[in-house]
């Protein structure tokens, strides 16, 4: 556990050294959380159909949605996936470590770096200006924390599995192009999950992206109450336990037919 959590640590710690491309991306985040301030404000000033959340519940949503913005799986780890393009995995295979739970680990501190670099100032600049409201309770605080740390691991197990599936493709740039797209709206980032027509609601429901955004920030702002966070969590949790297994599977398939040109 010692060495998971040294792998943990110094990714993290590496990861710390980018500050300007955090302040970059923060105001990147900014204007982009402002310009979808305007739109649905607008959207409810015209709307005469009475809407699952209200616009203040939406402004909520959409800050938490800049705040937590790095959490979605919509990039791989660079290193990881240049060690399986150029055969240099081989290393990784000789070391006293699960392979796995190395990248898994790699995975997460690349996922909560650069989260808390931009996390804070977003809070702290939304809550105070642009309309970004405390929970209402401090249990629905306390199951916010514990949603979006399992909404970490589900991130993590999905760009584990995404980065996995290079051993069987040339540069995974296929995947890590359509990854974003159907992370971005069926985690709730583009619209909110509860605007989506009714026939979706099965589907985007059963999805784990919805896990990722659209469960932790409801049970922020109190549209689903902290008695409802166990089940809630429970999804998450068996989402990410599923695509831990499939991704070891897979690992190991990729691990007995890799050939490394020249040994």
């Amino acid at each position: 556990m010692k060495a998971y959590w040294a792998i943990f640590s110094a990714r993290f710690r590496v990861l710390l050294q980018y500050r300007t491309a955090a302040i970059a991306g923060f105001g990147t985040q900014l204007f982009w959380g402002f310009i979808r301030m305007m739109i649905f404000t607008a959207f409810y000033q015209s709307t005469t159909v009475a809407q699952p959340m209200t616009l203040r519940e939406t402004i909520i949503y959409i800050w938490l949605g800049q705040a937590l913005l790095l959490l979605l799986p919509w990039n791989m780890d660079r290193e990881i996936a240049n060690t399986i393009v150029t055969g240099n995995v081989v290393y990784e295979l000789v070391r006293p470590l699960d392979l796995y739970w190395h990248w898994f680990c790699r995975v997460i501190a690349m996922r909560t770096a650069p989260v808390l670099f931009r996390a804070v100032p977003m809070f702290l600049v939304a809550g105070l200006f642009l309309g970004l409201e405390p929970p209402p309770s401090w249990a629905s605080a306390g199951v916010f924390l514990l949603s979006a740390f399992s909404a970490l691991l589900l991130s993590g197990a999905i760009t584990t599995l995404s980065s996995i599936s290079l051993f069987w493709t040339i540069s995974g740039e296929g995947i890590f192009r359509f990854l974003p797209s159907i992370s971005v709206i069926f985690s709730g980032l583009i619209v909110p999950l509860p605007l989506f027509p009714d026939w979706a609601q099965p589907i985007v429901n059963f999805l784990p992206f919805r896990g990722i955004m659209d469960v932790p920030f409801r049970l922020y702002m109190g549209n689903f109450s902290p008695e409802q966070a166990p089940q809630l969590i429970l999804h998450q949790l068996v989402w990410t336990a599923a695509l831990v297994v499939l991704g070891r599977i897979l690992l190991a398939k990729g691990v007995r037919r890799i050939v490394i040109q020249g040994g």
